[in-house]
């Protein structure tokens, strides 16, 4: 007699979608077996801010879910694939998981996969991300013809989420508490549903945190299942030393697939994630990515811009993380870098310019003098930066790069952004 957990609702794939879904490690328990997936960590700017999450670079001992060694230019991937590839005949599936959002990070996201799909029509691409930008990206991703994404949704409640997320940065603005999470859970439903309606496999990632969402997860896969979404995987928390759950109790897999049992009868289960690395390669229990670390782009496509270096002044206390807003800054760590490695070459100091509400208008000689302060500077790398500072800097010819990664994150995110600028430019200028 079946009883009651024992009870499945198994999904419906279109038909189309069988014969590669059958091939997709995480989307597929037979596959995950046979077939080899490969994470491009180009991602690495993110635009929420988790509070079990601590996107920082590991060292080679350290593997743990969601960090990387490199982060990769599109050219970089495109070379690290045919490496990959002829090195493991079995790899299925290109996916991007980080080591921050995918969506947060789109053009490189974006180039990436249409260097690779040029090489490459077979392979398999899926995304990862935390939903916020999904509304915006929703229909580019249908366009680009992948067809897995999974999305993270933690809650459905703004005051759980409050507790879950330290804030979200959106469309250049920056929120917290309930205010930033109802904003989050709004984007992120809205996209699956989206997406789930033409014909994208969605894949729902829930962080199982005793006694703030542990109780609540039920109703979360309820919602994103009557959104069309075709499986939830109920994740552990694992505490990320640095982070602000870092003293939390891991959640044990006794109480996580006691949970999966009770949500399996309304829907599908993941049951064999192995919460992976953001530069994981190979079978999802034979991670090889060490064995592919530091590639060089031997294989470079014609038309490649020539290598080059850009001066970024970054606001951070320490220089570790862009953790300063700019009207705030007291100094500027100023850095060359050419995406791949960043060199250290003075602290600037300046004068802080904003002071509160009544000030920060009646500051315009130190608005001028940090600005020409920055004059060699191609790019401000910043936690947060005013509208009417950043299109001073901007009349100024200095980009702007809003962050709150590690400093070696953000710089290589601003390298991508000002090339990006620079392509764009040159598109404009030669009249295509």
């Amino acid at each position: 007699m079946e009883t009651e957990c024992s009870k499945k609702v198994m999904p419906v794939i279109p038909e189309d979608l069988v014969k590669i879904t059958a091939k997709h490690p995480c989307y597929s328990f037979d596959a995950h077996h046979k077939y080899a997936r490969m994470h491009l960590p180009v991602a690495p700017a993110c635009n929420i801010s988790c509070n079990y999450c601590n996107r920082k670079y590991d060292c080679v001992n350290e593997s743990r879910p969601g960090v990387t060694s490199e982060v990769l230019t599109p050219e970089m991937s495109m070379a690290k694939f045919i490496r990959v590839k002829e090195e493991i005949p079995q790899l299925s599936v290109v996916g991007i998981a980080g080591p921050g959002d995918a969506l947060a990070n789109w053009e490189p996201v974006k180039r990436s996969i249409e260097l690779i799909k040029a090489e490459s029509p077979d392979t398999i691409f899926c995304l990862s991300t935390n939903g916020l930008m999904l509304p915006h990206y929703g229909q580019d991703i249908i366009d680009l013809g992948i067809k897995h994404v999974t999305v993270t949704v933690n809650c459905l409640e703004p005051a759980i989420g409050a507790r879950i997320y330290h804030h979200v940065n959106y469309q250049g603005k920056y929120y917290v508490g309930g205010i930033g999470a109802e904003l989050l859970i709004h984007n992120q439903l809205a996209g699956i549903k989206l997406l789930a309606g033409n014909g994208i496999l969605v894949k729902v990632n829930i962080v199982m945190i005793k006694d703030i969402n542990s109780e609540h997860i039920p109703e979360v896969v309820k919602k994103v299942k009557s959104l069309g979404a075709l499986m939830t995987n109920i994740m552990p928390l694992i505490p990320a030393p640095g982070s602000v759950f870092q003293n939390f109790p891991q959640t044990s897999m006794k109480e996580v697939n006691a949970l999966r049992d009770v949500c399996q009868i309304d829907l599908l289960q993941m049951r064999h994630c192995q919460q992976c690395r953001a530069d994981a390669i190979g079978l999802l229990t034979e991670d090889q990515s060490h064995k592919f670390r530091s590639a060089k782009p031997e294989v470079i496509k014609k038309g490649k811009l020539p290598a080059k270096i850009y001066k970024v002044a970054v606001t951070s206390k320490h220089r570790l993380l862009v953790d300063l807003h700019y009207g705030h800054a007291e100094e500027f760590h100023i850095y060359e870098t050419d995406g791949i490695n960043s060199r250290f070459i003075e602290t600037r100091p300046t004068q802080k310019y904003c002071l509160g509400v009544v000030n920060c208008d009646e500051t315009q000689d130190i608005k001028v003098a940090v600005v020409q302060e920055l004059a060699d500077c191609d790019a401000v790398l910043t936690m947060r930066i005013g509208h009417d500072a950043q299109k001073h800097l901007h009349g100024h010819g200095i980009s702007v790069v809003e962050s709150c990664a590690s400093v070696k994150e953000g710089l290589s995110y601003a390298f991508h952004q000002l090339r990006q600028e620079e392509d764009i430019a040159g598109t404009a200028c030669s009249g295509i």
